[in-house]
């Protein structure tokens, strides 16, 4: 069972968003904050698998919530709710170590898919969420990424298609290697490039050229067709 706490200041928010949950029958929200602050206590208190945080809210923001949380917890998994997709606090959010961004709008299976994603280590964007980020990365580091020298041809390959949005096992199946394996290369690069999470990977892969605006790769990750690599 996944335990999620719901962060937001709108009662009927929290109300509606633990029914969608629990209706999936895998999930419980074992606790729910009107406030930031609120927010920090309950993580403390049941460590849960997954916060839904809302951005906008009195007192503490979600974003000095985000901040906290993962300054005394760098392994708590953090997903941002947000009613605009150009919310100014959503690319701090990501800085800060949020997992993943939903708008608030977005159909009730993506939230549902994000929070097990997320329970996961793998994060779902609303792609009007994660294009905004790319283009603020791009517009501020675009004269200056370099690849960096470190990444192995295949760590590469993986940032590529982690950039393209694809989760651990499609990773395997496209590159023919365990999810196993899969994993210990996104770990090396998280290490090389001090990232702190596949989100920051995705927007990284879009920075360093590796994958165009529609999600794709400018250029085929190389020993993608080729076993054994």
């Amino acid at each position: 069972m996944i335990r999620v706490v719901v962060a937001d200041d709108q009662a009927l928010v929290r109300a509606g968003v633990r029914m969608m949950l629990e209706a999936a029958g895998d999930m419980e929200v074992c606790g729910e904050a009107a406030d930031g602050a609120e927010a920090v206590r309950l993580a403390e208190r049941h460590r849960p698998d997954v916060l839904l945080m809302d951005l906008r809210m009195p007192r503490v923001d979600g974003l000095e919530a985000t901040r906290r949380i993962l300054a005394a917890d760098p392994a708590a998994r953090i997903v941002v709710l947000t009613t605009f997709s150009d919310d100014v606090n959503v690319y701090s959010a990501l800085r800060a170590g949020a997992l993943g961004f939903l708008v608030k709008d977005d159909p009730p299976d993506r939230m549902v898919e994000a929070v097990r994603r997320a329970a996961l280590g793998e994060p779902l964007l609303a792609p009007s969420v994660l294009r905004r980020l790319v283009e603020r990365a791009l517009a501020a580091e675009r004269q200056t990424a370099r690849l960096p020298g470190n990444l192995t041809e295949r760590e590469v390959q993986v940032l590529t298609l982690v950039g393209m949005g694809l989760s651990n096992a499609e990773i395997g199946d496209r590159l023919h290697v365990g999810v196993t394996t899969v994993k210990s290369h996104v770990a090396a690069i998280m290490e090389k490039l001090e990232l702190r999470n596949r989100t920051q990977a995705a927007v990284v892969a879009h920075r360093f050229g590796l994958v165009d605006a529609e999600f794709n790769a400018l250029e085929p990750p190389r020993g993608a067709r080729e076993r054994g690599m």
